[in-house]
């Protein structure tokens, strides 16, 4: 059964079956532990815990974490979901695995912060609000040898991502990609984005990358 995903909280796109790929590829032992933060409807986190890993999901929206709660009940896995934003709620706390699909769509600057459903993409002017307090925070939380895995946007600087891990002390490369056609947010953004110089006058497909960062052993 597909994990549910109720209006308000992010519907598992392309992003996340790419993340699900690479996270399919990592080397998983009983009992691992893994976080998942921004867990939406907890889709990542399930396929985690059907490895016999130890999961922890955290989101900063209530109904995405309602939802997950639904979908482990549903699937009779254990998860452990905590309500937070980003990492607050696992202080003190370290990971074999982390993963994320972070809001990573640049966004128009109308000095608003995201709020209700668009916090699940809007991410700033260049697409980064989130994904460098990941960058940042992250090789705090991982064990020796402990790996994140992150999907987004090549319209939101992959290189500034492996630059900030590896300033971080991470080993970091892009290990996926893939081009996507435009979802509804970028179609809408599409000229402002063209305006920005993010995107070509005549592009219409979007590349998603995946990013993996370890700590050396």
């Amino acid at each position: 059964m597909n994990p549910l995903a109720p209006p308000g909280v992010y519907t598992p796109q392309e992003d996340t079956d790419l993340l699900a790929g690479a996270l399919g590829e990592e080397a998983l032992a009983p009992g691992s532990d893994v976080l998942d933060v921004g867990t939406g409807s907890g889709t990542l986190a399930l396929q985690a815990a059907r490895r016999g890993s130890r999961v922890t999901a955290v989101d900063v929206s209530w109904r995405a974490v309602y939802a997950a709660r639904m979908n482990a009940r549903m699937a009779g896995l254990p998860l452990r979901i905590r309500h937070g934003n980003l990492f607050a709620p696992v202080r003190g706390q370290s990971f074999d695995l982390i993963l994320s699909n972070p809001p990573y769509v640049p966004t128009p600057l109308d000095g608003a912060r995201p709020s209700g459903a668009a916090r699940a993409w809007d991410a700033g002017g260049d697409g980064r609000l989130v994904l460098d307090r990941i960058c940042r925070e992250a090789p705090d939380l991982l064990r020796p040898g402990g790996v994140l895995l992150m999907v987004h946007s090549a319209l939101s600087g992959p290189d500034r991502t492996l630059g900030h891990l590896r300033a971080g002390g991470l080993k970091a490369a892009v290990t996926r990609r893939r081009r996507i056609a435009f979802g509804p947010v970028l179609r809408e953004r599409a000229g402002w984005l063209r305006e920005r110089g993010l995107l070509g006058s005549t592009d219409e497909r979007e590349e998603l990358v995946i990013v993996r960062a370890e700590v050396p052993v």
